[in-house]
């Protein structure tokens, strides 16, 4: 019983030796290039690949799910989790845990778009004194009304556009009481009780504040899905110009943009491009969501931006490389056009975040007529090897040429369109 405990024993101190002793017999360096986890696509034309860390290891499948191409080449047959082993001398040195998920396409965009926000109740953007017959004052400051409120009731009835706020302010002033206010401000709902003041000059009543409930501007279009006809655009959150803050939405539409000129950027002062739109035109879509990472929302037909007009696959945050790329934008009319750029970095990301990537213009073209990055191009997809990897978001206001992008598996996230990876047996123990 003690010679087999013995055996035992020797046989993992053996084991170990040999696991330990193998990065030692093989560059390091290649031995700690080799992934814990892989997530691919279900895509043929895309193989997975791992690092190679010696002549002496070798690569297999666990199962019948990866077919092997080469010794660091696999094909998936199909969707689901499997593992890929490094062996030495017939003992497993390292696991790689693979996922293949179910391969996504969608369609690049590039278009300038215009955009029509309204927004959830009104917003407070900011006070202004009223002289009554006590003096100049500012009803609404009083009520401890701040700048970024967004008003939601009066006397428990829904508000969903200025026009609303006027009866009710007529009315009690008439009556000489007070309005019973239900606001918005960050994540907490707050009620609060305003005088209207009659304005000495004009013979109204008001209430001291400056509101608006809509907002409007221009952006370029990432993608849309060619069959749910989800859309993503801008790559980033739309705030009010006067509060800093995002705007909480009611609803919206897109429609058509055209670039008139280009105010080029330098260092210090960002550029910007010039469009003209109508929110009388014809909408290509509608606005559901807007979040940190863009305006979200469907589209009423497929649109066109005449360069790359069918579905491609994306490539997830791992995925990505330092190197050159392209984006798709507009800088004359409603011409698509496609620049060179350089991905200057990439973060690899398991959970949603902003500024994943930084990319600089490289394009000279581009260069001369815009400085680089400039208003108005946020949402530009960038494509690489044949995979739209992100958007462009922010510039750099002391250097134009570069600037922020996001990776695309957000961006589909939030407009509904899921970017799943199965938990391992190790995620869940975490």
């Amino acid at each position: 019983m003690k010679d087999h405990r013995r055996i035992r024993f020797l046989t993992g101190v053996l084991l170990l030796i040999t696991v330990l002793a193998v990065p030692f017999f093989t560059p390091v360096s290649h031995y700690l290039s080799v992934p814990n986890q892989i997530v691919a696509f279900d895509d043929s034309s895309a193989p997975i690949s791992v690092p190679a860390i010696g002549d002496n290891v070798s690569v297999a499948s666990s199962d019948e799910s990866l077919q092997a191409i080469d010794s660091t080449e696999f094909y998936a047959k199909e969707t689901g989790n499997s593992e890929l082993i490094y062996e030495a001398a017939g003992l497993p040195i390292k696991k790689v845990d693979v996922s293949v998920l179910e391969d996504i396409k969608i369609v690049p965009g590039g278009q300038s778009i215009g955009v029509q926000l309204h927004t959830l109740g009104v917003l407070v953007v900011g006070h202004h004194q009223v002289e009554g017959k006590d003096g100049m004052i500012s009803p609404g400051e009083d009520a401890n009304i701040q700048v970024g409120d967004v008003i939601l009731k009066i006397n428990g009835e829904k508000i969903k556009e200025m026009e609303d706020v006027k009866p009710f302010v007529k009315k009690a002033g008439k009556n000489d009481k007070p309005l019973d206010i239900t606001l918005k401000r960050d994540n907490e709902t707050i009620e609060t009780t305003l005088d209207p003041v009659k304005d000495k000059k004009e013979e109204k009543y008001r209430i001291g504040l400056y509101i608006r409930d809509s907002a409007a501007g221009i952006g370029t279009m990432t993608f849309y899905d060619p069959e749910s006809k989800n859309y993503g655009a801008l790559g980033h959150v739309i705030s009010d110009m006067d509060t800093q803050k995002p705007i909480e939405i009611h609803n919206g539409s897109i429609v058509r943009s055209n670039v008139t000129s280009i105010e080029k950027g330098n260092n210090g002062t960002p550029g910007e491009k010039q469009a003209k739109f109508s929110v009388d035109d014809k909408k290509i879509g509608n606005i559901t969501k807007n979040s940190p990472f863009g305006i979200f929302g469907q589209l009423n037909k497929p649109i066109s931006n005449g360069e790359y007009d069918k579905p491609m696959p994306i490539a997830l945050s791992h995925e990505v490389k330092e190197g050159p790329a392209k984006i798709l934008t507009v800088l004359d009319g409603e011409n698509v056009e496609e620049f060179d750029v350089k991905v200057v970095s990439s973060v690899p990301q398991k959970n949603p975040a902003k500024k994943g990537m930084v990319i600089q213009i490289t394009d000279e073209e581009l260069l001369n007529k815009t400085g680089g990055i400039v208003q108005g191009m946020s949402g530009s997809p960038i494509i690489q090897d044949g995979k739209i990897i992100g958007a462009v978001t922010h510039v750099f206001v002391n250097d134009p040429t570069s600037g922020y992008g996001v990776h695309i598996e957000w961006m589909l996230q939030e407009a509904g369109i899921e970017v799943k990876e199965e938990e391992t047996n190790e995620d869940k123990a975490s």
